[in-house]
């Protein structure tokens, strides 16, 4: 097939607003997902340094506060951050907010 579509409201959350759609979509290099949350929402501290993935997050509406590190980073509407695989980052959400998240290895 040359293309695949999905709805990310017709993929299943996983952490109360995740949406993981590397298998919706059939992606098998590229790891797709959009974060929907409400203000106050916070993720769990991880990493990616087992799978080499290196991530962009793409802060499409709101405001959140990542912590990549020992840093902190605001981001607001519009804003794209790259993160290292190895490096620890966490969401913590300001307001409502809608992320698109890209990782490859």
């Amino acid at each position: 097939m040359s293309h695949a579509l999905v709805d990310y409201h017709d993929v299943d959350s996983v952490g109360g607003g995740l949406h993981f759609l590397r298998d919706a979509l059939d992606c098998s290099n590229l790891g797709v997902s959009v974060l929907d949350v409400d203000a106050g929402w916070s993720g769990k501290p991880h990493d990616h340094a087992d799978d080499g993935q290196e991530e962009v997050y793409v802060l499409i509406e709101g405001a959140a506060t990542v912590t990549v590190g020992d840093e902190t980073v605001r981001m607001l509407a519009g804003d794209a951050l790259r993160v290292d695989p190895e490096t620890t980052r966490q969401i913590d959400t300001e307001e409502s907010s809608l992320f698109v998240i890209a990782g490859a290895p």
